[in-house]
C-alpha cells in the first residue's frame, strides 16, 4: 500500500478501518481524553518533555534532515504538550481516537479518508516548491529536505508533522487509513502499538471493522 522511497530507516504502522460513522464528540470521548491527559500530567512535566526517549528520537530525526524541531514539532510531541497544558483540540470521534493513541505512545499518527486517496502511496522527499494544503492553514510550498506521504496526485502528509485537508476525516468519511510514523530510535513495537491503539479506539468510538496493522520498513 505504501512504498518507502527515502534512504532513512523509518517504520510505518499501517491499517484500515472500514465502515466508520464520523460524529461529534461524545461524553465517552471527553472522559478518555481527560483520563489520558491527567495521566500524562502525573508522569511528565512540559519542561522535561524534550528528554523523553521517544520525543528525543523524533527531534534527532528532524535535525538529521535539516529541520528545526522547535519550529516544526512532530505531531506526537505537539499533542502531548497540549495535553500537559490542558488544551487538547476536539475534532470528531475518529480524529480524537487517533489523537488519544498518539498521546499515549508519543508516536505521530496520520488518519486519512481512504476513498480520497488516488492510486499508490509513496513516502518520499518533496520536490522543491511542491504544494501542500495543510489542515487549518494556508497552502505551503515545501522544501526538498521535507519528507512527505503522497499519492499519485497530491501530498497527504508532511512526515511526521501535519496532514492535508484534501484527505482529512470528514462527516461523510467511511473508510479510514491509519499511518503510525516511526523513525530511527523508536522501537518497532512502539509504532505497532500506536497503530493498534488507534485502530481499537476508532472501532470503539466510531464503529467499523479494523484489519490487522501491517509494519512497513
Amino acid at each position: 500500500m505504501i512504498t518507502i522511497q527515502i534512504p532513512i530507516e523509518v517504520v510505518l504502522g499501517v491499517n484500515v478501518v472500514s465502515g466508520v460513522e464520523v460524529t461529534e464528540n461524545s461524553g465517552e470521548m471527553a472522559e478518555l481524553i481527560e483520563e489520558v491527559s491527567e495521566r500524562l500530567r502525573r508522569e511528565i512535566k512540559v519542561e522535561d518533555l524534550k528528554e523523553h526517549p521517544v520525543v528525543r528520537a523524533y527531534r534527532n530525526f528532524y535535525w538529521r534532515i535539516g529541520i528545526d524541531p522547535t519550529k516544526q514539532r512532530p505531531s506526537g510531541e505537539a499533542l502531548v504538550r497540549r495535553a500537559l497544558r490542558g488544551n487538547i483540540p476536539r475534532i470528531n470521534n475518529v480524529v480524537d481516537a487517533g489523537n488519544i493513541a498518539s498521546m499515549e505512545t508519543f508516536v505521530p499518527i496520520g488518519l486519512y479518508d481512504l476513498d480520497r486517496v488516488k492510486g499508490e502511496l509513496r513516502l518520499r522527499f518533496a520536490g522543491e516548491g511542491e504544494l501542500f494544503r495543510p489542515i487549518g492553514g494556508r497552502d505551503e510550498k515545501l522544501e526538498k529536505n521535507q519528507i512527505v506521504l503522497a499519492d499519485e496526485e497530491k501530498i497527504l502528509h508532511v512526515f511526521p508533522y501535519r496532514d492535508s485537508r484534501e484527505t482529512m476525516i470528514r462527516k461523510e468519511t467511511k473508510n479510514v487509513l491509519i499511518v503510525a510514523c516511526g523513525v530511527p530510535g523508536v522501537d518497532k513495537m512502539v509504532v505497532e502499538t500506536a497503530c493498534r491503539k488507534a485502530s481499537d479506539y476508532i472501532v470503539k468510538l466510531a464503529g467499523g471493522r479494523a484489519e490487522k496493522c501491517r509494519m512497513l520498513m
